[in-house]
């Protein structure tokens, strides 16, 4: 009998189908929930959950504009060390906007800067091998900017405008908010720009040369001239 089955379920054609495994939250540990609630809801992050329970567990959900990931904290949800978290990367178009939309909330963030040495990105501010300002030309995966919650907990800006091969379907082009696609708009509109000097002319198929552009920036494929 158990050989009957074994047989049938290693022909059940579903068993090799490949299951979605959507990643949808990460745990921190903090000291203080109501402490770190304030500060998340601070960011502009919206606040998806807070469930108190009888035995004093509790969990509190924030997602990041644009993200399809959220995190969670609370009461009895991790053995972890408050603040233990480091190097949560939070992706963003433009560095610059990004960090000046914290400061505005008056959230200390780090200067824009890039690594001059690997992994210099995942060193406490002020290490020497952080190099200050942008990457040479933005280059994408390049620039960054980190800032802490109140328990220490380390998050960290990447700006990123062209994703490297096998990251993106390159059939299926999506911007997660209307600030990213207002950002991969202006970068068709700056190489259009230099495009149309190039040929010396007005391009009458701008439209079409900017969806090419943008699908393809964010396939990571080669760039059209």
């Amino acid at each position: 009998m158990a050989n009957t089955l074994t047989e049938v379920r290693s022909n059940d054609q579903s068993s090799t189908e490949k299951v979605d495994m959507k990643f949808e939250a990460v745990v921190i540990s903090v000291s203080d929930v109501d402490r770190a609630k304030q500060f998340y809801a601070s960011l502009g992050w919206r606040l998806d959950a807070d469930f108190p329970f009888d035995n004093g567990f509790r969990v509190v959900q924030f997602t990041p504009p644009g993200s399809g990931c959220s995190v969670q904290f609370g009461a009895k949800i991790t053995s972890a060390a408050p603040g233990s978290a480091q190097g949560l990367y939070l992706i963003v178009s433009d560095i610059e906007a990004a960090r000046a939309e914290l400061l505005s909330r008056g959230v200390k963030v780090s200067e824009v800067f890039h690594a001059g040495t690997p992994g210099a990105q995942f060193q406490p501010d002020g290490t020497p091998g952080r190099v200050s300002g942008p990457a040479p030309n933005h280059a994408s995966y390049s620039s960054f900017a980190t800032f802490t919650d109140p328990d220490g907990n380390g998050w960290l800006f990447q700006e990123l405008t062209t994703r490297l091969p096998g990251r993106i379907d390159s059939a299926t082009t999506t911007f997660a908010s209307a600030n990213d696609l207002a950002s991969a708009l202006r970068r068709a509109a700056a190489a259009h720009g230099q495009h149309e000097a190039r040929i010396g002319q007005a391009d009458k198929n701008w439209r079409e040369w900017y969806a090419e552009y943008m699908v393809r920036e964010q396939s990571g494929k080669e760039l059209p001239q």
